[in-house]
């Protein structure tokens, strides 16, 4: 179980620092307002699955760069929509499936994550999107918030999922140790459902990125069972784990979740039924081709560990504040920089995703926030900063 850990945490350390390097740079490097003005309505879905269909981002890489969009302003349904399209595709991903499982059956893959990721996002949208607010500013008013902003946008994406991540870890060891994926050959001799509903239960919790699932996949066809299934396990394979369950339901809420899931499960089993039906069979090509990164690996998991240690240590300490100190409830702070509706949404999204922050209201027109939790006045200047705002000096609100 502990090698198994070891091994997933070695796969998914380089994707998902790549990801908050993705989330930070496009924070740094894009004007303040352009992901909020860009990736919104219908049109914004559509944008956001075309931006993250090429990108080689896998199932835990894609969370804080999804997320990321969030907190820069993009609707649920853009950002939903990134979510599920991106961690089925890649390059990489596409050259390996066509190798083992043939042309017809890569690029119907990638048509699947593109159809997936825009339903996905087109339903968010029509079930109203929570953050749909006008947001009334111009990108030629937008300046770029800077280098060391985005790199503490990186920071605090990656502080929002790491429970999550370390959670996804532990699943997928177990499912990786107590359900070796040869065993599910036994699966052909059952009814459709037992096939497709097997193949999910494994698929769902498990982390595996776009090119490791491709010879899992292979070795499913070559057991036996239909290329329809092998299509489900790399729609919903990459696409969900645990990790993104959770942080999906942190960042977004229920309701989105419930349609991320919808969308995957029931999407994968009518396209995985599709394929069976439309195209000739498929048949595996023994091999597996996804190599070990080495010491890239090796340096991602000790930087990964690092930084979730420090993490820990950090809710840790605040946990222990506030059991242990009634200095006060929380702060009133002044905000500089904030333009429109959007700007003050952004804010309260940005300060009620921290763990150290019970609620925060932001008023536009009095240009301060209200902070109810205990959150040290540095860690609340610098995450208004992160924010792209100029905060003044926090003053405590007094336990009465």
């Amino acid at each position: 179980m502990l090698a198994a850990m070891i091994s997933v945490s070695a796969e998914l350390a380089p994707w998902l620092l790549l990801g908050a390097l993705v989330s930070g740079v496009m924070h740094a490097f894009l004007p303040s307002q352009f992901i909020a003005t860009q990736l919104r309505g219908v049109a914004g879905v559509f944008k956001a699955v075309v931006f993250g269909v090429p990108l080689p981002l896998c199932s835990c890489g894609v969370i804080p760069a999804g997320v990321g969009l969030k907190k820069d302003g993009a609707s649920d349904g853009s950002s939903l929509g990134f979510l599920i399209s991106t961690p089925q595709t890649g390059v990489d991903s596409v050259l390996v499936s066509a190798g083992m499982l043939g042309w017809p059956f890569a690029l119907f893959k990638v048509a699947a994550a593109a159809v997936l990721g825009i339903a996905g996002g087109l339903l968010v949208h029509a079930l109203g999107d929570s953050d749909s607010d006008s947001l009334g500013s111009s990108l030629g008013e937008a300046e770029r918030p800077g280098w060391g902003e985005g790199f503490w946008h990186a920071v605090q994406v990656l502080k929002t999922i790491w429970v999550w991540v370390v959670v996804g870890v532990v699943a997928s060891a177990a499912i990786t140790v107590y359900i070796p994926a040869s065993e599910l050959s036994a699966l052909s001799q059952r009814s459709p459902f037992a096939v497709y509903g097997g193949v999910l239960l494994l698929s769902i919790p498990l982390y595996v990125c776009a090119t490791a699932s491709v010879p899992i996949a292979a070795a499913l066809v070559a057991g036996g069972l239909p290329a329809g299934s092998a299509l489900v396990f790399l729609i919903a394979g990459p696409a969900t784990n645990v990790a993104t369950i959770g942080a999906v339901a942190r960042t977004f809420g229920r309701r989105v979740l419930a349609v991320y899931l919808a969308t995957l499960i029931i999407g994968s089993i009518v396209l995985g039924i599709s394929f069976d039906h439309l195209l000739p069979p498929v048949e595996a090509i023994a091999g597996h081709v996804h190599e070990e990164m080495g010491w890239l690996s090796m340096v991602s998991s000790i930087v990964l560990v690092l930084v979730f240690v420090a993490f820990a240590v950090e809710d840790l300490r605040a946990k222990l504040r506030r059991e242990t100190s009634a200095m006060n409830k929380g702060w009133n702070v002044s905000v500089q920089g904030m333009t429109c509706g959007g700007c003050s949404s952004r804010l309260e999204r940005v300060l009620n995703a921290s763990d150290e922050i019970n609620s925060a209201q932001v008023d536009l027109e009095g240009a301060q926030a209200r902070i109810d939790g205990v959150i040290s006045s540095e860690s609340l200047a610098q995450l208004i900063a992160s924010a792209g705002f100029e905060p003044g000096q926090p003053e405590a609100i007094q336990n009465s």
